[in-house]
């Protein structure tokens, strides 16, 4: 019998196992697909290369916003870009998945696992890859299963075949026209990331703005990029229907018949749960098909525990790592630990990159909070004057009385490194006060977020472009 049994291989499974091997428990992984999980193999790893690759382009296109510069780059080799970001991909799978798990003795074993009809005690049975199979039983379980990209009922849709983040970046012949359905971040990066490499490509999303789920004028700034960029963008739009005829893409949005070459769907994502019999265990997911835990990362069955997007919190890598973690000490130490989430940083890898902290202007309101905000455009910030692209902005929002910092947001070029010193921020309780006090280097853009709290007590454009 093994102390921990995973199953899943990605960032919250790898983070549960490596945590437990340095506790000197026995460990054993269950994959039955590619290891890694999602962001090494099709989500942050690789799409990452390719929005910066596709921005390299871009830059040598928009080099004449500096006098004196001049630069052109040719059409893009799609199948040779794949090729290089499926090495990459390859390189730190191994590096820094099947390499370590070897490094920290555990094994990974190939197959597709699932509770047995056994009663209360929960044991895996798993048909193996070669077609074998196995009982696996642990002192405690992980499920770390991931999520996979969702596309909602639209008619039609299913018959005419749709492209996903995850096929998506693996084209090897771009499309001369696409449809990206879904204007959050997973949607926003795809889009840019495709037009950037040449695509005449038109963005939908249902809600009022772009990035939904942010600050407004964080999604009025990235409209304003991508209409520079010449990406079109339709708000307030439903796609009713789907058809594919020689070839083509006819998608008819609000009643107006629309024409591509391809539709990318980007909805968000649900975890993945199927076939794992987890009545057998008394273990039960949510409406999202979220496996449901207690604040410890525990299911109903006092063994089994759930990390990363299977467990329904926000899904990125470095939340999965820190609940795989978080697990092991739970489940073999009975550390009894929780998460705060509410000092969370995201962001959206456009360019300028959203990124964001703590709550929105509309979250405060929601939970009773008086608050006051402040924005401040990026023409005041030195860093994006001299590189020549003021587009975006900083937002802070801040308990009215105490000045307590409660959120921020930035749209900006490096918006993420931006927004780690908002994270600091809001974790410590800082006021605006004391952020506007703080020592902050010059001409970098982090210091918009020092000038975004100037604002509450004075007129920045009146300061010399170095005053403190």
């Amino acid at each position: 019998m093994f102390d921990l049994a995973v199953i899943g291989s990605g960032g919250a499974a790898f983070a549960a196992a490596i945590a437990a091997r340095r506790k000197d428990r026995s460990v054993v992984m269950v994959e039955r697909s590619t290891v890694g999980g999602t962001c090494v193999n099709t989500g942050c790893v690789p799409s990452k290369a390719l929005l910066a690759a596709a921005e390299a382009r871009h830059v040598a296109l928009e080099a004449g916003r500096f006098p004196g510069i001049r630069a052109d780059a040719e059409d893009v080799d799609l199948a040779e870009l794949i090729g290089g970001k499926n090495a990459l991909v390859d390189d730190m799978r191994s590096g820094k998945y099947v390499d370590l798990a070897k490094e920290y003795g555990f094994d990974i074993v190939a197959g597709h696992a699932r509770f047995a009809d056994d009663g209360a005690d929960p044991v895996l049975d798993v048909t193996l890859s070669d077609g074998g199979t196995r009982r696996i039983e642990a002192a405690h379980y992980v499920i770390a299963t991931g999520s996979a990209p969702w596309a909602p009922p639209i008619d039609g849709l299913a018959d005419a075949g749709y492209l996903t983040s995850t096929t998506a970046m693996e084209l090897t012949e771009l499309p001369g026209s696409l449809l990206v359905v879904g204007g959050n971040y997973i949607g926003l990066e795809q889009a840019q990331l495709f037009s950037r490499l040449g695509v005449h490509v038109t963005v939908v999303e249902m809600m009022d703005h772009l990035a939904p789920t942010e600050e407004p004028e964080a999604g009025a700034a990235i409209t304003e990029v991508f209409a520079d960029e010449g990406i079109a963008v339709r708000t307030r739009a439903t796609v009713n229907e789907i058809r594919r005829a020689g070839g083509r893409v006819a998608a008819t949005v609000d009643g107006e018949q629309l024409s591509f070459d391809e539709v990318l769907v980007a909805t968000g994502r649900r975890p993945v749960t199927g076939d794992l019999n987890l009545e057998a265990i008394g273990a039960a997911t949510g409406t999202r098909g979220e496996v449901i835990v207690d604040a410890h990362l525990r299911t109903a069955n006092p063994r089994v525990w759930a990390a990363g997007d299977v467990a329904g919190q926000a899904q990125f890598v470095y939340v999965a790592g820190a609940q795989g973690a978080m697990v092991a000490d739970n489940a073999l130490e009975g550390a009894q630990r929780s998460l705060d989430y509410s000092a969370l940083p995201r962001v959206t890898f456009t360019s300028p990159a959203i990124a964001a902290v703590g709550m929105t202007d509309a979250d405060a309101e929601r939970q009773g909070l008086e608050c006051e905000c402040r924005v401040l455009g990026l023409e005041n910030v030195p860093r994006a004057i001299v590189n020549r692209d003021t587009r975006g902005l900083v937002k802070i929002v801040a308990e009215r009385g105490s000045g307590r910092v409660l959120g921020a947001t930035a749209v900006a070029g490096g918006a993420g490194d931006v927004i780690a010193a908002a994270v600091y921020a809001v974790q410590e309780g800082m006021t605006v006060d004391q952020v506007a006090r703080t020592w902050c280097p010059y001409l970098t853009m982090a210091e918009g977020f020092k000038l975004a709290a100037q604002t509450f007590t004075r007129d920045v454009a009146k300061l010399s472009c170095c005053a403190s």
